[in-house]
């Protein structure tokens, strides 16, 4: 009994490995061996991508935005609408998008915009920190921007208004 259980277990392990047909598997070359330059290739835009990405992005009462991941391709028009659908007035509940620039660290960038109120939540000194903002609005308004989507990456949208920027935030896909 164990001369077959021991014939059998050399059966399956010949098997798994292939049967011994003489050619070598070769592994797949690590990440870090990869050539960059391929994975840096721009996605393939398709035929039918609109000339503009209309996005609409909701943010309400409860410092939330309905969406955490926006879309879109290098250089293509952006046309983005915010809606506060809270009832919240600007003072306590104001919301805006702010699409921060490639390095930014969101949080001492959001530290920062409340000391901002005059300049609409944009500190001093950081506008280059900023890709395209919208103005600050509250509850039950809307307000659109256009503006042309950066170079290829991930960028961070937050909402810049005082104490937001840790709830209200997402990513900003740019293929």
């Amino acid at each position: 009994m164990k001369k077959l259980f021991g014939v059998v277990l050399i059966s399956l392990g010949l098997v798994a490995c292939g049967g011994g047909s003489g050619e070598k598997a070769e592994a797949p070359a690590p990440k870090s061996m990869i050539n960059s330059k391929a994975e840096e290739k721009p996605a393939a835009k398709p035929a039918d991508l609109p000339e503009v990405a209309e996005i609409v992005i909701e943010g309400n009462d409860q410092m939330k935005f309905n969406l955490d991941k926006i879309e879109v391709y290098a250089g293509q028009k952006v046309k983005l609408t915010l809606k506060h659908v809270g009832e919240m007035p600007l003072q306590s509940m104001g919301h805006n998008w702010t699409l921060l620039a490639k390095g930014v660290d969101v949080m001492e960038f959001g530290a920062a915009t409340a000391t901002a109120k005059e300049t609409d939540y944009l500190p001093a000194g950081r506008e280059n920190e900023v890709i395209a903002k919208t103005k600050t609005i509250s509850g039950g308004e809307e307000v659109t921007i256009e503006f042309e989507a950066p170079a290829r990456g991930m960028y961070t949208f937050i909402c810049a208004f005082p104490g937001h920027y840790a709830m209200m935030k997402g990513r900003f896909l740019v293929k």
